[in-house]
């Protein structure tokens, strides 16, 4: 395994788990189990309780793009100093109800900050631009990110204009076939790599459409619209772990919704005080003012 980028050591421990040899996924165990505890240990230590050799625990480090177990250890000690590490959230089979709600509340949070502190707010200011300014927004998406779109549809009175969620491949296709230059074109994908959403895309694009790509990292997705907005959470592919992707997509556009209305005159603010005053009073059978 290469390299990983750059992150808490404890985060890429996490993300390339399943890139780790076996002996070299034992020391991960072992660090995850107790990342306090292995700061602590020297590289004796840490191979006995792990159960491997000494040169398996150096592999371990330059594995994880650390130079070295000296390198791992301080690199070990600054993740921790970050505060509850994602990693400690992995769930295991024999976790009582209280560690599980824990480990998905601290999983949660923790990868949520990740996301906030890595967004590129220059590309949410542009995504904001294009939206307080086009005439039409399609939302597209497929399996969680479709409920991430259908989401986003739902909140057009924020948005001011026609809305749309298409979780179809064939109405996505139609959608951006019938696109026009003044369309927003938000496609939302975690993988970035989802061959129909990037076919529609390009169609989108012939059409003049501003396409707003909402994914994960650096993908393909990301290289074809014309604003990319890169949701960096902290998911994995073990198969506890909750979905921190569609939590993060469902604040990424929540935030874009919210400073589209702030663009918008005093009458729409107000309009949407009147509509949440009216539905609240049809939600509790309260006669309409």
């Amino acid at each position: 395994m290469n390299g990983p980028a750059g992150g808490p050591v404890l985060v890429r421990i996490n993300q390339h788990l399943d890139q780790l040899r076996r002996s070299e996924r034992k020391v991960a165990d072992v660090v995850l189990a107790n990342p306090r505890g292995v700061v602590q240990m020297t590289l004796a230590e840490l191979a006995e309780a792990a159960g491997v050799s000494q040169p398996t625990i150096v592999r371990f480090a330059n594995a994880i793009g650390c130079d070295g177990f000296h390198d791992f250890r301080i690199q070990l000690a600054q993740s921790v100093a970050l505060g509850v590490p994602a990693t400690q959230s992995v769930i295991e089979a024999q976790d009582d109800t209280a560690t599980t709600v824990g480990k998905i509340f601290d999983f949660s949070i923790t990868s949520l900050d990740h996301v906030r502190r890595h967004l590129d707010l220059d590309a949410i200011g542009r995504a904001v631009d294009t939206l307080a300014s086009c005439s039409n927004i399609v939302f597209i998406g497929l399996g969680a990110s479709g409920i991430v779109a259908m989401d986003a549809e739902q909140k057009f009175p924020l948005f001011g204009v026609p809305c749309s969620a298409q979780i179809d491949t064939h109405q996505q296709f139609l959608a951006a076939s019938t696109s026009r230059p003044d369309t927003a074109f938000v496609a939302i994908s975690n993988t970035g790599r989802t061959v129909s959403i990037l076919d529609t895309v390009r169609v989108a694009r012939e059409r003049g459409a501003t396409v707003i790509g909402i994914t994960g990292g650096p993908s393909p997705l990301a290289d074809l619209s014309n604003i990319a907005i890169l949701v960096e959470s902290l998911d994995n592919t073990d198969v506890y772990t909750p979905t921190i992707s569609r939590l993060a997509q469902l604040v990424v556009v929540d935030i874009l919704a919210t400073m589209v209305l702030l663009r918008r005159e005093e009458s729409a603010l107000e309009d949407i005080r009147t509509m949440k005053t009216r539905l609240s009073r049809m939600r509790s059978g309260m006669p309409r003012a």
